[in-house]
């Protein structure tokens, strides 16, 4: 199931490296964008692979409304299929369990963003002056 994946990946990445030693002809914007492709091509037949057809509707809506948050989740994914942890086609609720604690794990990691506090000095305060000017009018 992978194994054909994983060569394509690796073949396109050998095409890659091949190429940035040969130096340059003409045609690398053609060829970046054929190798673009390609990896784009093997990604996409990895991921139907690994997912099954409700799951890949999520992603796919995921990706409509953030396209970041679906690539991070289409990368793990990816790299647990490399590392053979997937036994078995990653269900919907599976999906939804993943991104459940990669939301969970943005929160904790973001936290302490959140828990700024802002002290002012005191011994200036506008509100004071305007009082002033008020009452000696």
């Amino acid at each position: 199931m992978a194994d054909d994946d994983l060569a394509q990946i690796r073949a396109a990445r050998l095409a890659q490296l091949k190429q940035q030693q040969g130096g340059g002809s003409g045609d690398n914007g053609e060829e970046a964008e054929q190798r673009r492709k390609q990896e784009s091509e093997a990604r996409s037949h990895m991921l139907a692979q690994i997912l099954e057809p409700e799951a890949a509707d999520r992603l796919g809506r995921i990706r409509m409304v953030k396209e970041s948050r679906a690539t991070d989740v289409e990368n793990r994914l990816i790299m647990l299929a490399r590392s053979g942890q997937l036994r078995q086609k990653v269900t919907e609720t599976q999906l939804k369990e993943m991104l459940a604690s990669l939301s969970e794990h943005e929160k904790q990691s973001g936290q302490t963003m959140e828990n700024v506090k802002v002290v002012r000095r005191g011994g200036w305060d506008d509100d004071d002056d305007l009082d002033d000017l008020l009452n000696e009018a």
